[in-house]
């Protein structure tokens, strides 16, 4: 039997954010949430448990290191696929996703045809405009990196994005093996090369309203090398 969506939230230390997106998500929308935990320390855990018990929409998985918000959203699609879904939408934890926006990704998905929905900060100006200077600079850099070295004009490092389960081959989304933020980048690159029918949709996103960034140095470096190394495995 076919289910039709689920949320997936990767999460790692977001116990301020969890009861929202419980409030905005489940209460408010009656679409369940998939939290895939990365061994959070400050109480996101039992939170999700607790939620779990009163609502069954609420669904987790709990990891037991820190394996990356790529393998988090590998493992949370493939588990959707096995448990039938035909649709998921993955967004962040710490509310620069709009939960209010998913009914629109879902409505653009079937109004488009499309295999994909991605939100794009790009579009309109004046998405980022909260942001702080440098990490909206990071961000912009990140964007023009991607655009000349891979040949895209999509938005390819955002996580907010809605899949068409039906479509989609399961096979496919094993492209790309990456387990931090540049499994972001590499499943889009895949995607159009297989000619999967992606669709853009502008998109303003907060800047993190509780909590800390869990982006480090050393994920950007990956993130580049791995650029890179993609470009010229592509070229061969």
């Amino acid at each position: 039997m076919s289910k039709k969506i689920i949320i997936i939230i990767p999460t790692l230390n977001e116990n301020d954010n969890v009861i929202y997106l419980y409030n905005t998500i489940v209460k408010k929308q009656k679409i369940p949430i998939l939290f895939v935990d990365d061994n959070s320390i400050d109480g996101t855990r039992d939170k999700i448990f607790e939620l779990s018990k009163k609502n069954k929409m609420v669904k987790f998985i709990f990891r037991e290191k820190r394996y990356g918000i790529g393998s988090a959203h590998r493992e949370g699609i493939n588990w959707a696929l096995k448990k039938n879904y035909n649709t998921c939408i993955t967004m962040d934890a710490d509310r620069t996703h709009n939960p209010l926006e998913i009914k629109n990704l879902l409505k653009k998905l079937k109004k488009n045809k499309a295999d994909i929905i991605i939100t794009s900060r790009f579009i309109n100006k004046g998405s980022l405009e909260d942001w702080p200077v440098l990490r909206k600079f990071i961000t912009k850099i990140r964007f023009y990196l991607v655009k000349l070295i891979l040949n895209t004009n999509l938005d390819s490092s955002g996580g907010f994005r809605c899949y068409n389960l039906k479509t989609i081959k399961k096979k496919d989304f094993q492209f790309a093996e990456n387990n931090g933020y540049f499994f972001l980048i590499k499943i889009l690159f895949y995607f159009q090369k297989l000619k999967y029918k992606i669709v853009e949709v502008p998109a303003k996103l907060k800047f993190r309203v509780s909590g800390k960034s869990k982006m480090r140095f050393i994920d950007i470096l990956s993130s580049l090398i791995n650029l890179f190394k993609l470009s010229i495995s592509n070229k061969l």
